[in-house]
């Protein structure tokens, strides 16, 4: 089958980690047999190459180069709500819906949009359409009247509609009406051959996240000042919130205690989680929790938040992990549990069996078929 991944976030060059699970999800439908094509937008002017690890990628040009920054930084949403933000917006949406035009003229089969905006609204009319919404597209639904008017029609005519959450799937069954079934609910597929090996842990905590307001790391930081007890701690993302970040850690008095790693390539995260005594997860509204199921791949225990969505798929209430309220005494007191719980590692271990065999390529891109079937015969 011929499928273009219409998307806004697409690994720009080998390594880069922006979108790197549609990568992934892209080698294992090649490996399946099937074509695959993927339309992005540029980056400040800049296009890539052509192909990238043996999938065709064509980046669209939306705007001049210096005003080419709605993708790859996660800030798409609050750069739309100026009028300027919002007019280049229209124009990356009217640039992938050419190029999706031109690539159903010759003769793909189905479209898969990947979250609902601006992907999903850049699908042509008429084309045989999947809607994956990744987590953040299905929050914004729930906190904008005029985006559900915009996803309303659009998930109607959509032939299937998927989540990577169940979190994420009923906020788009209450904003908009379309039931997303369990059939497709799945989540993005990870490298697992990488978690082969679960660690042996001795390397104190860690908490992986892009870091914005929505993460919640502060909160992670507060936890370690209310408790000298716990091990170090390394950060490892990067992100608007840094700076602030490292500064809360000095007057918390915890510099000492906190490393600030910034974004590390995945071999290096996998190696950093199998050495972690725990993972911290303090964010909330999360589509799903990549980085705690990798946490268990690892071998980790996981500390989340009660109203952390998506991550409350992948994170058990006791055994590998804690489900606490959003307040530093709290994941504080859950890090010491976990700690202090023999078992813990070994329940985390078990966890990760299960979320090695649901987020290998394969089992996604199978999920995928399936998808791209009914699409196709309406």
């Amino acid at each position: 089958m011929r499928v273009v991944f219409l998307t806004h976030n697409y690994p720009r060059f080998a390594g880069d980690v922006s979108g790197s699970f549609l990568a992934t999800l892209a080698g294992g439908l090649r490996e399946r047999g099937h074509a695959v094509r993927v339309i992005a937008p540029s980056d400040q002017g800049q296009v890539g190459d052509p192909v990238l690890d043996g999938i065709p990628v064509q980046r669209v040009r939306y705007a001049a180069a210096a005003q080419e920054t709605l993708a790859y930084r996660g800030t798409m949403a609050d750069a739309a709500r100026t009028p300027a933000g919002a007019w280049r917006a229209w124009s990356l949406i009217r640039a992938l819906r050419r190029a999706a035009r031109a690539a159903l003229a010759e003769g793909a089969d189905v479209v898969h949009a990947h979250w609902w905006v601006p992907a999903g609204l850049a699908a042509p009319p008429g084309a045989p359409l999947v809607i994956t919404l990744h987590g953040t597209d299905a929050g914004l639904l729930q906190r904008s009247a005029l985006a559900r008017r915009l996803a309303r029609p659009l998930l109607r005519r959509a032939q299937v509609v998927t989540a990577v959450s169940a979190h994420a799937a009923d906020q788009v069954t209450r904003a908009t009406g379309r039931a997303v079934p369990p059939s497709c609910i799945q989540p993005m597929p990870v490298e697992v051959g990488r978690y082969e090996a679960a660690g042996t842990g001795g390397g104190g905590m860690v908490a992986v996240a892009r870091l914005t307001r929505q993460k919640r790391i502060d909160l992670a930081l507060r936890a370690l000042s209310l408790a000298p007890d716990l091990p170090p701690l390394a950060i490892v993302g990067a992100g608007p919130e840094r700076e602030g970040l490292e500064a809360l850690a000095r007057d918390l008095g915890v510099e000492g205690r906190v490393r600030f790693l910034g974004a590390v390539p995945p071999g290096e995260v996998v190696a950093l989680l199998q050495r972690a005594d725990l993972a911290l997860f303090p964010a909330s509204g999360e589509g799903f929790g990549l980085a705690a199921a990798e946490a268990f791949m690892a071998g980790a225990p996981v500390v989340a938040c009660l109203d952390g969505g998506g991550v409350l798929d992948v994170v058990p209430a006791s055994g590998a992990g804690r489900r606490v309220p959003p307040t530093p005494e709290a994941i504080a007191g859950a890090a010491r549990e976990l700690l202090a719980d023999a078992g813990a590692r070994t329940a985390a271990s078990a966890e990760g069996g299960r979320w090695r065999e649901r987020l290998s390529p394969a089992r996604v891109a199978e999920a995928c078929e399936s998808w791209y079937r009914q699409a196709c015969h309406g």
